[in-house]
Parts: C-alpha cells; structure tokens; sequence
C-alpha cells in the first residue's frame, strides 16, 4: 500500500431542517391552535483515532465529507429526524488543522478519540414555540441553520519514542530489524527505505519501546534534495534521536565527518526544536573496519565531530549485532528516566495549587 502522511479534505455539518407554521385541524375541535414542530438538528463529522490504520490514503482520494441534512418538522407536533453524523477514520498520530487559518482541531494521539470536527446546523423551530397569550394563532416559523464548512489539512506524525537519522546506506534499516520486530528493505543502494518504519524493541517481559526509520537524508534536503525531508515530520514526537554515522563507506573518497556535520545542518534548517532533541552519535558498520584501524578511526570521527565527553557515543555493527544489546539497554534507561522526571513534574503540578488553598484557608481563618 502506498504511504501517505498528507491530505487535504473538505467537511461540512448537516443543515437544520427547517421549522414548521402549521394548525390542528380536526373534526369538532375548532381553534386547535398551533402544532409545528420543530426540523431536526443536520449531522456532525467526528474524527476518531483508529490503530489499524496506518496511512492517511484514502483521503488522498475521498476528499469530500459532507454529514446528513435534518429532516423538517412536521405538523401534529412532529418534530424532524436528525441527520446522521459520520465518523472519519484516522490513524494514531494525526493533526488536524483549518487550512484557512492554521487553528490545530485535533491530534489525536491514543486509539479511540474523537474529536468534532464540523459541527452541524440547529434545527429551525416551529410556531408551536411562538403561541403566547397575546398571539395565539403564530404563522412565524424558522429555518434551520447551515452547518460547518471547513477545509482541514491532515499530517500525520507517527509515534515513536526514538528516531533514527542518518544519510542513505548509514545501516538505519539494518539496525532497526536487528534490534525490533520491523522488517524494511536492506539492499546495497541508497534510499532503499522509502517511507517511514516502526519497530518494537523489546528490553524486559514489561518493557519496549517504538523506533522510528525514515528515508535517509542528503546533503540540500531542505532544498528539496533527496526523500529524507518529506518524512522529518515523524521525528517530532521522539524523545531521543540516535544519528547512525557509517565507519566504512564504500566509496573512499566520502567523508562520514563531513556527511555527519551537513545532515545536523540540514536537521537545524528545518526545524530547531528537532535540531535541539537529545541526539545519541552511533558509529555503525566497525565489523567492516580491521581490527588494528578500529581504534584510531573511532578517534578520528569523534576528534572531527567536536564531540564532547557529555556527548553519547556507541560503536556498533548492526549487521553482526556486536553492541545493539549494549545501545539499546541504554536507551531504554534513558526514556525510563524521562518517564519518571515527567511523572514527578505532573504530581508536582498537582500538589503546588492544593498547597496553595491549604495556606490561603489557614490565613483567612487567622
């Protein structure tokens, strides 16, 4: 199946059905008085998160969704029927935005949201609303109200908890079937991922977390060059980025310092709060590197990469696994530990504003 992480569409709400002027009229009952009912209420369109998709193509091709009108009121004090709402059908991991003015409507981040999305119109109401004691045969009825038009623009951006990056033939695919459940292409040319992957590492019976492998960025990909640019959205939500460097390139005349340097420019150009994430350096491919070079050439990419002693640094072979058990054990620790410090900063939260109401009671009853 094709992958799509964008669509544009277009929703619109039900209209209200109208309200009814109408009088009862039976036999041997003379000024019946007013019995118009009311039109019913137009439909509503939802955007519900659902785990079992995974791409957002078939609104590349279904791009209008327009819910059912109401039905108008009729006389004998019925009122109209509402129009049905529909349910549009979104993987985990999609924002939702007006295309007109930028407004975020949804994200939905958890399987089973529901977010309303186009709202339909009000049911008109009918001249049994407007019979008083100074008018008691009403002709005024009115008509139901339009529903919600919109434009949405729809982007997904996948969860994940860590983020690969590297240029094309960096091993990214290769370590991320080593280490998780994912199965990518591997070939030995470049770009042979061409859209994003998932995997599910698995550390302990009760602990895993999610990897992400997008295509491989080039030199210019925020000029366009290349494919890697397109899918930078899906590293937004990670909370670690590992940038996997290649140790053995097979043509001698490629700089991995170099190579290095320009992809953490090209992350910068594009957006700085992903340039500025936790990013973990993972020198790849040492099993192809003789064993008397390994040391020196570890040292030379990590004195060409100014790297510091608090800079994160792991020598792997994601084709022979040597240290995947190592860097992965690693990462597990660090997300745990993001964990706990984000759960501490929610008590505290919590707790601070409690505090606060106990002092404030304290001094007034002083």
């Amino acid at each position: 199946m094709k992958f799509v992480d964008e669509a544009r569409i277009e929703v619109a709400g039900g209209k209200g059905g109208n309200g009814v002027a109408s009088f009862r009229r039976e036999k041997f009952i003379p000024k019946g008085g007013p019995d118009g009912g009311d039109g019913g209420r137009g439909g509503n369109v939802y955007a519900v998160a659902d785990c079992n998709i995974n791409t957002l193509i078939d609104y590349r091709y279904a791009r209008k969704h327009f819910a059912k009108n109401g039905e108008n009121g009729r006389g004998a004090d019925c009122y109209g029927a509402a129009g049905n709402d529909i349910e549009l059908r979104m993987p985990v991991g999609t924002l939702v935005t007006d295309a007109d003015t930028g407004e975020l409507i949804a994200d939905l981040t958890r399987h089973g949201e529901r977010y309303l999305i186009a709202k339909g119109g009000k049911g008109g109401l009918g001249n049994l609303h407007f019979k008083s004691s100074t008018n008691r045969a009403p002709r005024q009825c009115t008509p139901g109200e339009e529903g919600e038009h919109r434009f949405l623009n729809l982007e997904l951006k996948v969860l994940a908890d860590v983020g690969l990056l590297g240029m094309p033939n960096a091993g990214k695919s290769t370590f991320i079937s080593a280490v998780s459940n994912a199965r990518p292409k591997i070939a030995d040319y470049p770009f042979t991922t061409l859209h994003p992957q998932l995997g599910v590492v698995r550390v302990g019976p009760e602990q895993s977390f999610v990897v992400a492998d997008i295509p491989g960025l080039i030199e210019g990909a925020s000029e366009g060059a290349g494919l890697g640019h397109l899918f930078l959205r899906h590293l937004s939500r990670t909370q670690l980025l590992l940038h996997l460097i290649d140790m053995a390139p097979f043509d001698p005349d490629v700089d991995p310092v170099r190579e290095a340097k320009a992809l953490v420019e090209e992350l910068r150009k594009y957006d700085q709060a992903l340039y500025e994430k936790p990013r973990w350096v993972v020198l790849n491919k040492i099993d192809l590197v003789a064993p008397e070079e390994q040391d020196a050439r570890i040292e030379a990419l990590i004195e060409g990469l100014d790297l510091t002693h608090e800079d994160r640094v792991f020598v792997i072979s994601a084709a022979t696994r040597e240290g995947c058990e190592e860097l992965i054990h690693a990462v597990a620790q660090y997300l745990e530990e993001q964990k706990r410090l984000q759960s501490q900063y929610l008590d505290d939260e919590r707790i601070e504003p409690q505090e606060q109401g106990v002092e404030e009671v304290r001094l007034s009853a002083q």
